[in-house]
């Protein structure tokens, strides 16, 4: 992957932040998110934002790339939020709501003020439940984040079957890479026809490779004398600290005083 988010989850600088307190803090965050309103949503986000590029010292550059693809998804969804047609005789039933518009026949397509404000809405929201989420896939291993969860009474089946996915989605993704970079130095892209196989036989081989890591799998935990259960050994070497721990209470306090004020208004 481009983007080693493993890596940089076992070396940001909350690495060593006991991970029940960053997960009750990302928790709180994004419970003020669903509930809350644009201007909380934002600052949510600016200060998510410092905890994972200040705080943690992910790269700005990697930050940027994850928000990236979302906001791509959020792009494709403004026309039909914001863009609306209604026929040229309910003119005045959305004079206030046109920002502005033009006639096409017996309909007035119009840019809604409505509109543009959901979509705005949904965009700070979008952001500040992002930036909880990879608050927490930045600076928490996913297998250390697996054994806080059974903690709170996370389901073993459950737990077990998410190491398996996000294991398997590493093999994946890096077994495609290989064979992607494979066929591009025998330019099996240069051409929109020869993509077109490449692609077809890049898919058929990766279904087969996946299968084949499956089986070994399979026999690499069978010969070890697999119980039914995982088990992943991993150093409990936290240290609390008091600035941040202040810093949250106070931080989550002033963002819910804030939301009641604008609830108020």
């Amino acid at each position: 992957m481009k983007i080693q988010i493993d890596t940089l989850a076992y070396t940001n600088n909350l690495r060593w932040l006991p991970v029940k307190h960053k997960l009750i803090l990302a928790t709180t965050l994004f419970v003020i998110t669903y509930v809350s309103h644009p201007p909380v949503q934002i600052l949510i986000f600016i200060w998510m934002s410092i905890w994972i590029v200040g705080y943690a010292r992910i790269p700005i550059k990697n930050f940027l790339r994850l928000i990236y693809v979302p906001f791509l998804f959020w792009l494709t969804s403004v026309p039909a939020l914001a863009i609306n047609a209604v026929n040229t005789t309910n003119l005045t039933s959305i004079q206030l709501d046109s920002l502005a518009g033009l006639t096409i026949g017996s309909y007035y397509i119009y840019i809604s003020v409505q509109g543009i404000i959901q979509v705005l809405t949904i965009l700070t929201r979008a952001l500040a439940a992002l930036s909880c989420l990879y608050f927490i896939m930045l600076t928490v291993p996913f297998v250390e984040l697996l054994q806080a969860l059974r903690k709170f009474g996370f389901p073993q089946l459950l737990a077990e079957l998410l190491l398996l996915m996000y294991r398997f989605i590493f093999i994946l993704l890096n077994t495609a890479s290989e064979l992607w970079t494979a066929q591009q130095a025998r330019f099996g892209y240069r051409t929109f026809n020869s993509g077109m196989k490449s692609l077809a036989l890049l898919i058929g081989q990766l279904f087969q490779r996946t299968i084949e890591n499956y089986r070994q799998m399979l026999l690499s935990v069978e010969s070890r004398g697999f119980n039914g259960e995982f088990r992943v050994w991993y150093p409990e070497r936290y240290k609390s600290s008091k600035r941040y721990l202040i810093e949250s209470i106070f931080g989550c306090t002033l963002l819910i005083i804030l939301e009641i004020f604008l609830r108020d208004i």
